[in-house]
């Protein structure tokens, strides 16, 4: 085995959703309490330069599952679905002899675009077991950002129901359910757990974490000095920090559950986010745009038993996970199958990898405050370089690395 353990190990993605990856204590972010996160940062892999290839939700999580870029399985626009027939990283592990599991948020079926994005209608939308990724056991939702009261359905639970609480510590609790009541022990785990934390709406409640005073917190340098942007922003990041703080408890959960029942030491858990957001960066706000805070995302890998502990300046991207995932459990499979890169012997060897990443948005989502135009580019190590889609002939150049973000110090 590649990772030098003589057991598969158990395999545990955690997907948040706009979560930029300088907002988090370990990067120097003074507004971000994630104690559970700087641990993980501190005990495993930091990949401080990892990127989604798609700033947008829908986007990433369809390229992220299949390995591809999302106009290459046919997803070009917000309300377009996965196809049926796209071979996912479900089938890829299941083939390998893995168990497979999917909780949480899916957004990749049908929605109706007149329908409410937030609110009970998206929210109860039940996908079908034919289009749920090719996972043996699937618990979640379609979308609805309901951070609190979600609906869930699937395999335990034919129609959706509403359960009380925080979703992401639903999430949390359902999947730590379905290990002791429905796994087999004798296999190896390949799970996927999908929040929508920190995503908006900021203000609604943190699962019991309090909002920071909007005039406490810091703003990156790059915020530009005018009220309006400034009031907004401070007013926002006054929410995301409080589901920050609460989705790392969430994550600690996890660890401390894996750690209590003797699994972590051959568990490899993955903790990242399909987009960041803007937050008044450059004046702007969401996400979707070329900028580092909405392409930019947080990446952590720990194995004990398999990964050594480093902080990486690997341009690595969403994209590249699933190809890599497998090749450090020895099931590379076929690499012509995948636009990612399989970068398991950069990460074991300590080495660079690409010198840049492929980054686009192939539409412009219908909501405000989005990036107006589509968009493809490449991020280098110097920054991103790319053209207006809409526009041709019309190139832009944008500077995207540091001080526009915090970033820990390599180890």
């Amino acid at each position: 085995m590649m990772g030098g353990s003589s057991k598969k190990p158990n395999i545990v993605v955690v997907l948040t959703s706009q979560w930029r990856a300088s907002a988090c204590g370990y990067a120097g972010d003074p507004n971000a309490v994630t104690p559970h996160l700087d641990l993980l940062a501190k005990d495993g892999i930091n990949f401080c330069e990892a990127v989604t290839p798609h700033p947008f939700g829908v986007f990433a999580r369809a390229a992220f599952l299949t390995g591809r870029f999302s106009e290459s399985v046919g997803i070009y626009d917000y309300y377009d679905t996965l196809p049926a027939d796209s071979v996912t990283l479900a089938h890829r592990f299941a083939e390998a002899g893995y168990q497979t599991a999917f909780f949480g948020k899916w957004q990749l079926y049908e929605r109706d675009p007149e329908a409410p994005v937030v609110g009970e209608e998206h929210a109860k939308v039940v996908v079908p077991k034919e289009r749920q990724g090719g996972f043996d056991f699937w618990e979640g939702f379609e979308s609805g950002f309901l951070l609190n009261d979600c609906f869930f359905h699937g395999s335990r639970l034919p129609e959706p129901i509403r359960i009380e609480g925080y979703q992401a510590e639903i999430i949390a609790n359902r999947f730590l359910s379905y290990r002791s009541e429905c796994a087999d022990p004798n296999r190896p785990l390949f799970s996927v757990l999908s929040f929508d934390s920190p995503h908006p709406p900021y203000a609604s409640p943190a699962n019991g974490v309090d909002p920071k005073e909007p005039a406490s917190i810091h703003l990156l340098d790059n915020v530009p000095k005018d009220s309006i942007i400034e009031e907004t922003a401070k007013r926002e990041l006054s929410g995301y920090y409080a589901h920050i703080e609460a989705m790392d408890r969430v994550v600690g959960k996890l660890v401390e559950e894996l750690k209590h029942s003797g699994e972590w030491e051959d568990t490899l858990f993955v903790f990242s986010s399909v987009h960041g957001d803007m937050h008044g960066s450059h004046g702007h706000f969401r996400k979707g745009w070329p900028y580092e805070e909405s392409i930019r995302v947080p990446l952590l890998m720990n194995w004990v038993n398999g990964l050594p502990r480093y902080g990486s300046d690997m341009l690595i991207s969403l994209l590249d996970l699933g190809p890599t995932l497998l090749g450090l459990v020895d099931v590379g499979g076929d690499p012509v199958a995948f636009d990612g890169l399989n970068l398991s012997s950069e990460i074991l060897e300590k080495r660079r990898g690409p010198d840049s990443q492929r980054i686009s948005m192939p539409s412009v989502p219908p909501f405000a405050k989005q990036c107006p135009y589509p968009w493809g580019g490449k991020r280098s190590r110097a920054g991103i370089r790319g053209q207006k889609m809409s526009e041709a002939g019309d190139s832009f150049f944008l500077e995207t690395l540091s001080p526009t973000g915090y970033r820990a110090p390599l180890k």
